[in-house]
């Protein structure tokens, strides 16, 4: 759905800046994981969200949360719904939604042409001290979509936000 009008487009503003429940540093504008918002009649507005993955637990968060803010600036109804196709990528991860993590302490995943295929992770970059000698702790970490790594040379544990 692409955003057309000036109200969808502060609506869409409104909805993306909410903080993703799992990792509140990143907006879900900045996620990627918003698709759009469409005014569908008087008060009433249709937001579409795309999962990080199919079975995210997160997603009722977000849906609640979108709700909130958008019935807080007198949005009557609100129906947000799931968008499977196309699915979400780390590719929609915005530059400062990457910034945001790796200032965090997250190693953000890295960004990919369109088409071109995920890359093998051989190495990944400190978010502490910028060592690329890191090692796997655990293919998951607190969520899913990230991995538990340690950097073998500050000693520092850290996520890794895992290309998708």
């Amino acid at each position: 759905m692409v955003t057309d009008t000036r109200l969808e487009a502060e609506l869409r503003a409104l909805a993306g800046s909410v903080p993703d429940p799992e990792l509140p540093v990143v907006t879900l504008e900045e996620l990627g994981v918003l698709r759009g918002v469409q005014v569908t009649g008087p008060g009433r507005v249709v937001v579409e969200l795309t999962p990080t993955y199919t079975g995210c637990p997160a997603i009722e968060a977000m849906t609640s949360d979108i709700e909130q803010v958008l019935h807080e600036h007198g949005v009557a109804e609100v129906s947000v719904v799931r968008v499977l196709s196309p699915a979400w990528s780390t590719d929609d991860i915005s530059a400062e939604g990457r910034r945001k993590l790796a200032e965090f302490g997250i190693a953000p995943p890295r960004h990919r042409s369109p088409g071109e295929p995920v890359p093998l992770t051989l190495s990944v970059r400190c978010p502490r001290c910028g060592s690329t000698d890191t090692e796997l702790l655990s293919r998951f970490s607190s969520t899913a979509c990230k991995a538990l790594r340690r950097c073998v040379s500050c000693r520092e544990p850290f996520d890794h936000f895992k290309e998708l």
